[in-house]
């Protein structure tokens, strides 16, 4: 039986020509999760596995008719932002958001460096970031790097996960989803910071190259599920297992670093939101 489409989710991120992170993950996630994806571009970017070839800003007065205009219509219950840029996109952003979407949740991630190492966002806007994005967010999501850029710290086992998850929200944002990927061993952790405390996941690593826009469709899995009226907890467990089922089937494509295989329905990816 199809399954109906419930749940809308403005993504406001860079796009990615080789299609595994950025908008294409965005779009193909919150496809695959039942709710709608509707889009602002902030840049275009020619890329492929291995790296990020060169970016191409959009004009600042245009993305900001694509945000509002994809909230007054087709409208949204949830956003996402990825791939911002500089000081000046994050203002605008902000700016829209605030008189736009009041009242939404709000996924951030914060997508300071590709895959390949190349910056996502100029050094000059982590203040920025930090000052007005980070107080508007409903739930922020960045890997130990950005982390660590984000609050000063060094970050080198799961305790201290959780130390820099609380700064984080000491800096405004509601919730913190740390991902631990890049700590080193077989078992994978991330820890969620909210009002009510502290919650660890666990997950054994698959061992594989293929996760090109990871980061890109954990948050934008959450978001679907905020759209779709789920719990935070249970929108995270459902995202961290359609990226896992994603990973798991990944097509093999891509000399660097290939992408998920967003198309992935498996039972666990699916469980959450058919018994929430």
């Amino acid at each position: 039986m199809p399954r109906s489409m419930r749940g809308r989710v403005l993504a406001i991120a860079g796009s990615d020509s080789g299609g595994g992170a950025g908008i294409q993950a965005d779009i193909k996630t919150i496809t695959a999760l039942g709710a709608y994806a509707a889009t602002a571009i902030t840049a275009l970017t020619a890329q492929d596995t291995r790296m990020v070839h060169a970016v191409h800003a959009v004009p600042l007065a245009f993305l900001r008719l694509q945000i509002e205009h994809a909230l007054a219509d087709p409208g949204a219950d949830a956003v996402k932002t990825g791939m911002l840029g500089d000081a000046a996109v994050v203002d605008l952003v902000c700016d829209v958001l605030e008189a736009r979407a009041a009242g939404l949740p709000l996924v951030v991630d914060p997508a300071m460096l590709s895959k390949g190492g190349q910056a996502l966002l100029a050094r000059a806007a982590l203040g920025t970031l930090k000052r007005r994005l980070l107080p508007l967010a409903s739930v922020l999501t960045p890997n130990l790097p950005e982390a660590e850029a984000l609050t000063g710290l060094r970050i080198v086992d799961p305790a201290g996960m959780q130390v820099a998850a609380q700064v984080l929200r000491e800096l405004g944002a509601a919730a913190v989803l740390l991902k631990g990927g890049h700590l080193p061993g077989p078992t994978l952790v991330d820890v969620l910071a909210t009002a009510d405390g502290i919650e660890t996941f666990e997950a054994r690593r698959i061992a594989t190259r293929h996760t090109h826009g990871t980061g890109c469709t954990l948050a934008s899995a959450i978001a679907a599920g905020l759209a779709q009226g789920m719990r935070l907890g249970d929108a995270v467990r459902r995202a961290r297992a359609y990226v896992r089922a994603a990973i798991a089937a990944a097509p093999g494509f891509g000399m660097g670093q290939g992408p998920l295989n967003h198309a992935v329905t498996a039972d666990p990816a699916r469980l959450a939101c058919d018994t929430a």
